[in-house]
């Protein structure tokens, strides 16, 4: 009977893909979390390649995803995550009891091209190390406890598609050197933060496909970023504390949302407004003034929601001008 398991066990041996230093690694962190049950599949008897949250390569059959979400699990990001070097993705996202700061030892990830950690509990700085990750295509930190300012580092992450920063408590002014991204324009999502200053001029030497600042306490002008030559898609600047005269602004063709609700835009709606194919649209509590532009009738296809609480703009769907 005994030799028996022991030719299982070893046949169980010759067969497991998965590498044993990720295996000791992730049995820790599964320990540092306190066992939850979302980590069941995690027995040291079976291979570490058909655990759940956990990915292996093809090939090499090293530990590449970990994507740990919607757990019930309390405490922080273990250590222990660093002794998974060949790291690709990284989530922790929904985990509401997850706390603590994010930890030095994801530096050494670097490998890592998707880091996730969102809708947690997570606080402190964003850390500088984070720009050392030269590999990133995508991060997202949204929807956590973080505060201070954004490192300027940020901006040295070559190949970034997508920079998530949103609904968070940063404060101070957004640093000049975002509008200096060496490799890829990613879309930048900073709303809902506590940021404040103006929107950096260099900002308008990029052509960004996305921008979300709202929700802040952002002055001053941001016309800069538009232009006909501009490739921007989707500009949300609602609920700031711009101030700027859109009369003579001109819009790219590309731009189908623009929400600039909540601010203290002056002038009147350019009648190049009326050629886009805008799908959103909302200028209102601004301090506009004049017509709306009638053009092929797009800017009356929005309801009174959009224009409501300005200064003295007319025109269908409002009220006609006198």
């Amino acid at each position: 009977m005994w030799g028996q398991i022991s030719k299982n066990s070893r046949d169980f041996l010759a067969k497991e893909r998965c590498n044993p230093n990720d295996k000791k690694a992730l049995l820790q962190i599964k320990k540092a979390l306190n066992n939850p049950y979302q980590l069941a599949s995690w027995d040291p008897n079976t291979d570490c390649c058909d655990w759940y949250v956990v990915q292996c390569h093809p090939n090499t059959n090293r530990i590449i995803q970990f994507n740990l979400f919607s757990a019930n699990i309390s405490g922080q990001i273990p250590a222990a995550i660093a002794d998974l070097p060949f790291l690709e993705t990284l989530v922790f996202r929904k985990l509401t009891n997850l706390t603590g700061q994010i930890p030095q030892a994801i530096a050494k990830l670097t490998n890592l091209k998707l880091l996730r950690l969102s809708y947690t509990n997570l606080s402190g700085p964003i850390p500088t190390f984070l720009s050392h990750l030269k590999n990133l295509t995508f991060l997202d930190l949204s929807f956590n406890d973080l505060t201070g300012a954004i490192p300027p580092s940020i901006s040295t992450l070559p190949n970034l598609d997508a920079l998530h920063l949103d609904r968070n408590k940063l404060t101070g002014s957004i640093p000049d050197s975002l509008g200096k991204f060496t490799g890829k324009v990613p879309d930048l999502y900073l709303s809902h933060n506590h940021l404040t200053g103006s929107v950096p001029r260099s900002l308008g030497d990029l052509n960004f496909t996305v921008l979300d600042f709202s929700r802040n306490k952002l002055e001053g002008d941001m016309s800069f970023l538009f232009g006909t030559n501009k490739t921007i898609q989707i500009l949300d600047f609602w609920r700031n504390m711009l101030e700027f005269d859109l009369t003579k602004v001109e819009f790219p063709a590309s731009l189908t949302s623009l929400d600039l609700n909540h601010n203290r835009i002056m002038g009147s709606l350019p009648e190049g407004l009326s050629q886009l194919n805008l799908q959103y649209l909302n200028v209102s509590y601004n301090r506009l003034c004049g017509q709306i532009p009638v053009g092929g009738g797009k800017l009356q296809s929005f309801d009174v929601s959009s224009y409501v609480h300005n200064k003295c703009l007319c025109g269908a769907p409002l009220p006609p001008c006198n």
